[in-house]
């Protein structure tokens, strides 16, 4: 008897401390997403600058970027840190230091990131977006024309289709993302998916378990589909350019 209670407690303390943590994740969630549409926002005034040549100005702003993108670093590693303490947290005989549990982790993720924030990939697309005010279609001093393509298609999220329907995420009617594996999927059909029993998540080599719990629409999910339609959008008049000069040549012929 004294076992079972004492089961029932433990399970309580995780579903609080996961709760808690949840909602923690939720409002870092939030603070990243305004995070990106300030740099969405500077990048933007930074292309109008550019094109009146106002360069000085630019460079200060560019500055800024790099240095709020490091705050943006800092949030996301924020944000994986709370969800893994949470699933770590096991009830003990002793009380928790979860200051130390939480610094451990922000240590280990620093050490597993690589970038700094002058090589941010939002920095990277903000000066590219500025040289091609000028130098539309041209490699940035140092890179190849491959590197263009690649940055400009770049995307944050980590499936371009939904990976049980079939549908690009772009038109998925209520996008959602996995807490664990940060696969996009569409709402309905991910939850009947789960409810299936077949939980392991769809996406070829991905070793993570889908949990109906961990299954959210975050407000940076919805900033990133925008930015694909974005990006969908500014690379659509070209391919328009290149059918309508191939007809004019027909035409010539």
């Amino acid at each position: 008897m004294a076992s079972t209670s004492a089961s029932r407690s433990s399970g309580g303390v995780s579903g609080r401390i996961r709760t808690a943590a949840s909602t923690l994740y939720s409002d870092n969630q939030s603070l990243i997403a305004e995070i990106r549409k300030a740099l969405n926002m500077m990048k933007e005034v930074a292309i109008d600058l550019e094109r009146d040549n106002q360069s000085q100005m630019v460079k200060e702003i560019e500055n800024a970027a790099v240095e709020l993108s490091g705050k943006y670093e800092q949030s996301t590693h924020f944000s994986s840190a709370i969800h893994s303490v949470a699933d770590r947290y096991q009830l003990g005989p002793e009380l928790t230091n979860f200051k130390n549990l939480f610094d451990d982790e922000i240590v280990k993720l620093k050490a597993n990131s690589s970038s700094v924030p002058e090589n941010h990939p939002i920095i990277r697309q903000f000066r590219e977006a500025i040289w091609n005010v000028h130098h539309a279609g041209q490699p940035m001093p140092g890179e190849e024309q491959e590197d263009i393509v690649m940055t400009t298609t770049q995307s944050y999220l980590l499936n371009v289709t939904c990976p049980l329907s079939g549908k690009p995420v772009t038109e998925l009617a209520e996008p959602v993302r996995s807490v664990e594996c940060k696969h996009v999927y569409e709402k309905k059909v991910v939850m009947v998916y789960i409810r299936s029993n077949a939980r392991q998540c769809p996406v070829a080599g991905c070793p993570k378990i889908l949990r109906a719990d961990k299954i959210v629409c975050d407000p940076l999910l919805l900033i990133e589909i925008e930015e694909m339609r974005a990006m969908s959008k500014q690379s659509a008049p070209t391919s328009e350019i290149e059918d309508c000069t191939a007809l004019d040549e027909e035409e010539d012929d």
